[in-house]
């Protein structure tokens, strides 16, 4: 038996794929990693506001996995992508984020900063994408997909993204009490050590999807 038959005949049950996808899923997704870049962009908006964006956040993760679960052959054959494209797009996207926050670049006025409704919305992008359901995650999903054949295991497998979604939620959630421990400086430091830190992701991410094509 080989081993991508023994894996679809275990991802026929529902708590089997539940369970397959979940663990997958959440070491590539890694919601702890995206405490740094949700705190550094966030620190200094109402808690509300936080929590409204992490609810957000994971609802976008949610519907992103869904969708590549049922239809993403289609879509990145429709419009001609590879994942080592989407690699790459999702590199330039996190830095050029991960910039603003290395020298301080503004990114909201001072009537965005005043009036909570104006702010910036980071919840698809680049938290939801691509940073935490980036293609490492849609990978992930793509394969899993290509071995089950059976409603049961679908359903299973969008139950196992839903946890996932919902951990994303709870460790975002997680940076509101630090923030409120924390003052202007402090904050303004960590954010530029962040920044140089996810630039550093975003990096790997361009060097990644051209050691695909290369590979």
């Amino acid at each position: 038996m080989t081993s991508a038959h023994a894996l679809g005949q275990f991802l026929r049950t529902l708590p089997a794929s539940a369970a397959a996808t979940f663990l997958a899923l959440f070491r590539i997704v890694d919601p702890f990693g995206g405490l740094p870049i949700f705190f550094s962009l966030t620190s200094s908006w109402p808690a509300v506001e936080r929590q409204r964006t992490a609810l957000e956040t994971s609802f976008y993760v949610f519907a992103i996995l869904v969708v590549f679960l049922f239809f993403g052959r289609f879509v990145l054959s429709f419009f001609g992508i590879s994942l080592p494209v989407l690699k790459i797009a999702g590199g330039l996207i996190v830095a050029n984020t991960a910039w603003g926050m290395v020298t301080s670049t503004s990114r909201m006025t001072v009537a965005e900063t005043e009036e909570a409704t104006d702010k910036e919305d980071i919840s698809l992008t680049p938290l939801a994408m691509p940073l935490l359901s980036g293609p490492g995650a849609i990978g992930v999903v793509l394969a899993l997909a290509a071995h089950v054949d059976n409603w049961l295991a679908y359903l299973g497998m969008v139950i196992g993204i839903a946890a996932v979604a919902l951990s994303v939620f709870l460790f975002l959630c997680m940076g509101g009490p630090l923030v409120r421990r924390l003052g202007p400086g402090a904050v303004g430091a960590i954010n530029r050590i962040f920044g140089f830190l996810i630039l550093a992701i975003a990096v790997q991410l361009v060097w990644d999807g051209v050691a695909d094509f290369k590979g």
